[in-house]
């Protein structure tokens, strides 16, 4: 019957095709499968990923750290996926547009956050790692795991650079030992002082315990003394008051003698203009005696007008004497009228800021001037009261002469008025120099004048300073106050220093025993920083040291039984799958049940059905692998045993689906998809059974693919043969026991049919 199967088979070309075609679908189920995925982490240098660097750089330990461009150039030169460096702009126009599958950021604070190590709160470097995952999840869990890597080789350069900084450190800190053994020694010297100070100071507070006592009553006294300060400080500024009322006086007393001044210099000047028109009168007197001599000739002839002229001119002179001697005693009245109303006036405000003597001495200057102008005035009228008396003698001789015998006098009076003339010159004399005296008066009244302004002046600038005195004297008795308050305060408290004091002394002793455990630990300190600073000095360190510290571990990976690519991996998954669905179509095109002629027996029957089914298991198997080893370049641990394996499990998935389909006819067919669609979730073949859930964990071992995958795993990868030939067992069961389902519901079949029972 199987021979008759195959040359039916052979006979119909489009029968022939399908068996072909079923044939080819493991091959092109877990070939084409395996040859698309085979190694796709080979070609990830073809995806594209969008790394933005918007690091800003920091400055760490004086030296500039710039870890976002280390880490693009590293990416630019390990080109593990196709980086593109762009804009953060750029960057998520691409993932919106679905140019790029990720995008890596690179943040501004990258670099400044490797600085945080020692401060209060450190910042972690931060990469910001974007997936599109609704692109391809894949490849987002492809980009998690590179990131890890570039996380860990970001790790190994930070701690590579801290681990630099650290070392230096460490030399710079053995340094500082030195140092510190330096200044210890310089310390336990101290210590050698201090325990002497100490010892000296000890005495001292104990002489201090003692003159606390005095201290406090010295200090009660100087309290009462401070409240007598404050008392004085308070007259003073009482005093300063009424220093400033009598300021004030003095300044309108400065006016007043000014207005008084101002007066004499207009009186000196009035006497001068008078004194003036005098001497231009003297000239006139002059030239009237000369004509009076020149007319003495006439006289003779005019005798009766001599003598009424004479009369006249005896009359003059006599009015000018009694004139010139009321003028006198006017000017010397309004001089010294002037002079004693300027010194009444002077004389309070004087009195307040000159002292006695300078007062008595300013007194005598000014009576000095008086009488030397008086005696100036006098000797000036003196002189023009001898002349107009001689002037009056002659005018009353001549008058006599006139009366008597005229002619025989000429001589005389002629002699008379050169006599005449001789007084009026020196009347003229003393009349400039009483118009010098004048003069001298005015110039002094000037500098008065200018001597009473800076009088004045200095006066406002004495208000002022007093003013600033009287301030201070405020400032003196709040001050003084506040000494006394704090003088009585330390008096309380002087009370207590005593005690203190006492207390210090005691404490002394104690302070000279800690000194001298202190100069111990000092010498201690120094033996022990000297040690360390010799350590510290033997610290060697290079760049497989640093290298050490980024990175104190490193990952041997010693693969059991290793698997070179992702294709090798799922090769057991994807044969198993392909010969399981390979087994399914078969059902589709050859008929399951009718034989092509009346069956002799029931195995029969049931050989020609299974000798099909076994030949397209068989040559199934052998086409899937012989692509998977010479198509794809598979490595496996023995060929032989690979193509062993492939036929029973194509045989055994063969049984299973020619015994459902058979005796359950589409249902049967149903229930093998049911089972397809199990094993791709339960028999282990992508994820480790642990990670599925549990209620698919328990359904494993029911499955033939778990067994199938197991095998295969075996011969290609780990080369446990002993593993391989327990499952290809549990699978030669399986088929065994498919194959007796088999031949039992042929055996009835062939009875309902044919009318006889066979044993099989």
């Amino acid at each position: 019957m199987f021979i008759k199967e195959i040359k039916e088979i052979m006979k119909s070309r489009m029968l022939l095709i399908s068996v072909i075609a079923v044939m080819m679908i493991p091959l092109l189920y877990s070939g084409v499968f395996l040859w698309a995925f085979w190694d796709p982490y080979g070609h990830l240098d073809r995806l594209p990923v969008a790394v933005v660097n918007s690091d800003a750089g920091a400055d760490f330990e004086g030296e500039q750290l710039d870890l976002g461009d280390e880490l693009e150039k590293e990416l630019r030169e390990n080109r593990n996926f196709d980086f593109h460096f762009v804009t953060l702009e750029e960057a998520q126009d691409g993932l919106e547009q679905q140019e790029y599958y990720m995008v890596i950021e690179i943040p501004k604070n990258f670099s400044e956050n490797a600085t945080t190590l020692m401060d209060e709160k450190p910042e972690k470097l931060e990469l910001t790692y974007i997936p599109n995952e609704s692109y391809n999840f894949v490849s987002s869990q492809i980009g998690q795991s590179a990131m890890k890597e570039i996380r860990a080789s970001l790790q190994k350069s930070v701690t590579k650079t801290y681990a630099e900084t650290m070392f230096d450190n460490i030399k710079k800190m053995g340094d500082g030992y030195v140092e510190a053994g330096d200044g210890a020694g310089k310390l336990d010297e101290g210590a050698l002082k201090m325990t002497d100070g100490t010892n000296k100071l000890k005495k001292n507070l104990e002489t201090l315990a003692n003159s606390s006592v005095t201290f406090s009553s010295g200090i009660e006294k100087a309290s009462e003394g401070s409240k007598d300060v404050a008392m004085g400080a308070d007259q003073l500024s009482n005093g300063f008051v009424q220093l400033s009322e009598g300021q004030s006086q003095l300044i309108d007393g400065g006016k007043q003698l000014q207005t008084g001044t101002e007066k004499l210099t207009s009186g000196v000047a009035e006497l001068e203009t008078g004194l003036n028109k005098v001497n231009g009168r003297m000239t006139e007197l002059k030239e009237g005696t000369s004509s009076v001599k020149t007319g003495v000739d006439q006289l003779r002839e005019k005798l009766p007008v001599l003598s009424e002229g004479t009369g006249m001119i005896a009359a003059s002179a006599a009015n000018l004497t009694t004139g010139m001697t009321q003028f006198e005693e006017e000017l010397k009245n309004q001089i010294s009228a002037a002079q004693t109303e300027q010194m009444e006036q002077l004389q309070p405000i004087l009195a307040q800021v000159m002292t006695g003597e300078q007062m008595a001495a300013m007194e005598e200057s000014m009576k000095a001037n008086q009488e030397k102008m008086n005696a100036s005035i006098e000797a000036g009228f003196d002189e023009l009261q001898t002349g107009s008396g001689q002037l009056a003698s002659g005018a009353n001789e001549i008058n006599q002469s006139v009366s008597r015998a005229l002619t025989e006098n000429m001589d005389q009076l002629s002699n008379s008025l050169g006599d005449i003339q001789d007084g009026q010159m020196q009347l003229q004399s003393g009349i400039g120099e009483l118009a010098a005296g004048a003069g001298r008066i005015n110039t002094g009244a000037a500098q008065l004048q200018i001597g009473e302004q800076d009088l004045v002046t200095g006066l406002n600038t004495m208000a002022e300073k007093l003013n600033e005195a009287k301030k201070g004297s405020d400032t003196l008795a709040k001050g003084a106050k506040d000494l006394s308050d704090g003088l009585t305060e330390l008096a309380g408290g002087s009370h207590e220093w005593a005690d203190g004091a006492d207390k210090l002394a005691n404490g002394s002793v104690e302070l000279v025993s800690g000194s001298i455990e202190l100069e111990k630990g000092t010498k201690e300190l120094q033996d022990e920083l000297i040690k360390a600073a010799e350590e510290a000095g033997d610290v060697q360190t290079d760049d497989k040291t640093y290298d050490m510290m980024a990175e104190p571990v490193t990952v041997d990976k010693k693969a059991f039984h290793d698997v070179p690519n992702y294709g090798t991996g799922m090769a057991p998954y994807m044969l198993s799958l392909g010969l399981f669905v390979g087994a399914i179509m078969l059902t589709i095109i050859f008929s399951l049940k009718e034989p092509l002629m009346q069956p002799k027996s029931a195995r029969s029957w049931f050989a020609g059905k299974l000798g099909v089914f076994v030949l397209v298991g068989v040559v199934q198997a052998m086409a899937a692998t012989i692509f998977l080893l010479i198509g794809l370049d598979l490595h496996v641990q023995s060929v032989p045993r690979f193509f062993l394996m492939a036929v029973i499990v194509s045989v055994s998935f063969m049984t299973l689906i020619q015994m459902l389909a058979t005796i359950l006819g589409n249902p049967g067919r149903f229930i093998a998809v049911l089972i397809l669609i199990s094993q791709l979730t339960a028999s282990g073949g992508t994820f480790p059974l642990e990670l599925i859930p549990n209620a698919l964990q328990h359904i494993n071992r029911l499955l033939p693919m778990a067994y199938s995958i197991d095998a295969f795993r075996a011969v290609i990868s780990s080369g446990d043969y002993a593993f391989m030939w327990q499952n290809a067992a549990v699978l030669i069961g399986f088929a065994l026991f498919n194959m007796t389902l088999t031949a039992i519901y042929f055996r009835g079949q062939f009875k309902r049919q044919y009318g006889r029972f066979e044993t099989v």
